[in-house]
């Protein structure tokens, strides 16, 4: 036992090794135990293994100290604290990142070629583990292969093509040159992660003990096979004027070879991305349904409207669009309680390790942790993740319309304030908010906190310190004038994670434990309705995924409303009407706008805006708030806040990827630099 604890010490340490180049061989244990015992026997060899997700940080930490750059990075959070405290993303658009100082965004690169290269010493020795059964031997190469392909994944994301190794175990007696070899084509590149999930999905348990949450499952391979094809489906990716614009004159210097297709779109792309995410969508255990959308059933009366009928449900009036939006879920909207079915998916209030909705998450302690960036100043957070106006309009009304085309019976009004509170689901809009934030869909409640916003942090025991009314008025507590540093830029702040225990001051304060999904059902439905709209109409394509059998998809209206619809239904909108969908122009911007805020600041826009070419565009928007050097007269302003860091923030070309660090660069004669980064 205590030879084997040395040998997690040894694991653990060299986790927090920092390697200087990616094919370096990093002592894992200490002189007087050898590698060679990893491989003699089971216990061991497993051990090892699962050593191999230290060289993954926390997915979580994408909202501080980043491995991606996240929410900062794009048009949905802004901050005034300081980026020596990780704010990495905010970094890149401030021109603070270069090839010879990529911060954490680096460590991505160097961390992920660590774990190939301890993957590969597995596929290489695992046979020396005398008392390894068959059935053990599958799964454990499969959980290795998973792993290496997820390093792969990550570091194509931020990177782009890169060096593929293959199987080849990397001794340490050998040169650097030895090494040295060009980056794949990203098509190539692609297509070896994918492989390589479905390859590591054939052995993959389809479930496992709720102690082992976290760990990958067959799920896990095939959500991130959906993610990918749909990237790679793209127009970034996919050849035509986007793919054109950003790579056209990107060569590989060892043979000229493009490393992006400049060609026109293949749609077939779109279809196996199609494929791939209803693949998940069909997946069963015991006949039921493997994954849905987390639901809470409709329960507490003030939420509740009352029909001419004598009929009761949860939903809005005069909302008749959709014509199945009053049916009981998940046909329809009703029954249900349609914040805290979303809202609870991110707080901890559900449980992690039975959320139906995870098709694969991981536990987050950085997560929980960093909710102190969302928390006001004299409550002991650090007004941190600023929410920009672009997203607070991007909500639509209760009834599902948008802000500028509001009903009366739910009118957007930028003028006066709610003359008495009102609870609804647990939650309380208070008197004197500011109409701009009344009738909004639920998922606005859950996501955003805006000046006079209740706060409960019920877990301290201090009157004081729980049940406030956060004020970001100029001259409030948490205004400007007395937080010269930490107060919101916009006079918004996320609060998506923040549970109403959630406390970071007080006798007893305490945060609920969080997960982080890395795959939410949700966002395989978006998937799905996105690949399939943009097919060409009346056009079918059959395609083949890892495990042979041949699919055949098509452009089907019910098919994308039926999967967009369960998202909006579930946040108590009403679905797509026909002509929404009737083609693909029409419904690209919805699907646009229901990303973002379905997704908002789960680390998805960053890469969306950029896959689908509008990185540009979206970027040039200034970011706006409420005027937040004012008083309550005069703060309900949308303007652009006073501060340089705005005018300072770069819309380039070259960021639509991260640059290799310049060391690694020069170690490899052969290894090209991404566009933009090479000076």
């Amino acid at each position: 036992m205590k030879r084997l604890n040395l040998m997690i010490l040894s694991l653990v340490l060299a986790s927090m090794f920092v390697s200087c180049n990616y094919l370096d061989i990093d002592k894992y244990f200490s002189d007087e135990i050898k590698i060679d015992s990893v491989f003699a026997n089971k216990r061991n060899l497993e051990a090892y293994v699962w050593g191999i997700a230290s060289e993954f940080n926390d997915e979580g930490s994408y909202l501080q100290n980043s491995d991606t750059p996240g929410t900062y990075a794009t048009d949905e959070c802004f901050t005034m604290n300081e980026t020596l405290h990780g704010y990495n993303g905010l970094r890149l658009v401030l021109n603070e990142i270069n090839a010879n100082a990529t911060y954490t965004f680096g460590d991505v690169w160097t961390r992920g070629y660590r774990a190939i290269r301890r993957a590969n010493t597995v596929f290489a020795r695992v046979d020396e583990a005398w008392d390894l059964e068959p059935v053990d031997r599958a799964e454990l190469l499969a959980v290795t292969r998973f792993m290496r392909a997820y390093a792969y994944y990550k570091m194509w994301l931020n990177f782009g093509p890169l060096i593929l190794i293959g199987d080849e175990e990397v001794p340490s007696n050998l040169e650097l040159s030895d090494y040295d070899r060009a980056r794949a084509t990203n098509d190539e590149t692609v297509e070896y992660i994918c492989s390589e999930l479905e390859e590591a999905a054939k052995y993959l348990p389809v479930t496992r003990p709720l102690a082992e949450f976290g760990r990958p499952t067959k799920g896990a391979a095939y959500g991130l096979i959906a993610r990918i094809r749909l990237y790679h489906a793209s127009p970034l990716w996919n050849g035509g004027d986007v793919a054109k614009r950003c790579f056209g004159n990107w060569y590989r210097s060892t043979d000229g070879v493009p490393y992006v297709s400049t060609k026109e779109e293949d749609n077939s792309r779109w279809a196996l991305a199609a494929a791939a995410a209803k693949r998940v969508m069909d997946m069963t255990n015991g006949g039921a349904p493997m994954y849905k959308l987390y639901t809470v059933a409709s329960t507490t009366e003030s939420t509740k409207y009352t029909w001419e009928d004598g009929t009761v449900n949860y939903l809005p009036e005069g909302v008749t669009s959709d014509p199945s939006f009053y049916e009981a879920w998940p046909e329809g909207a009703a029954d249900i309680d349609h914040l805290r079915s979303y809202n609870e998916i991110f707080t901890g209030e559900a449980i992690m390790q039975t959320n139906p909705e995870y098709v694969w998450g991981r536990p987050s302690a950085t997560l929980r942790n960093n909710t102190q960036m969302c928390f006001p100043i004299k409550s002991g957070g650090w007004c941190a993740m600023a929410l920009t106006q672009k997203m607070i309009d991007g909500f639509r009304m209760v009834d599902g319309r948008q802000k500028d085309n509001s009903s009366d019976l739910y009118p957007y009004s930028i003028e006066g304030f709610t003359s008495g509170a009102k609870t609804f689901s647990g939650y309380r809009l208070n008197s004197g908010v500011y109409n701009m934030y009344v009738n909004r869909e639920m998922r606005f409640y859950a996501n955003v906190g805006f000046c006079e916003r209740f706060w409960p942090m019920e877990s301290c025991t201090e009157n004081a310190d729980k049940n406030k009314t956060i004020k970001n008025y100029y001259s409030d507590e948490t205004g400007r004038q007395n937080s010269p540093v930490d107060y919101t830029p916009t006079g918004y702040i996320n609060v998506k994670f923040i549970h109403k225990q959630d406390a970071w001051t007080g006798t007893n304060a305490r945060r609920m434990d969080k997960a982080y999904a890395i795959v939410r059902y949700a966002d395989i439905l978006l998937m799905y309705a996105e690949a399939l709209s943009n097919l060409p109409a009346g056009q079918e394509y059959t395609v083949t995924l890892g495990d042979g059998e041949p699919v055949t998809v098509k452009r089907d209206i019910e098919e994308i409303k039926y999967a967009f619809n369960q998202v909006r239904h579930r946040a108590g909108l009403p679905g797509l009407t026909d002509a929404e969908v009737a083609d693909h122009e029409t419904f690209q911007p919805i699907l646009e706008q229901e990303r973002m805020i379905e997704l908002l600041c789960e680390n998805h826009r960053y890469f969306d805006v950029r896959r689908w070419g509008i990185y540009e565009r979206e970027e040039n928007i200034p970011i706006q708030g409420m005027n937040i050097d004012g008083d309550k007269d005069t703060f309900y302003q949308v303007v652009v806040p006073n501060t340089s860091r705005i005018g300072a923030r770069l819309v380039h070309k070259k960021l639509y990827l991260l640059p290799i660090p310049l060391a690694e660069v020069r170690r490899l004669p052969s290894c090209d630099q991404n566009p933009g980064w090479e000076d």
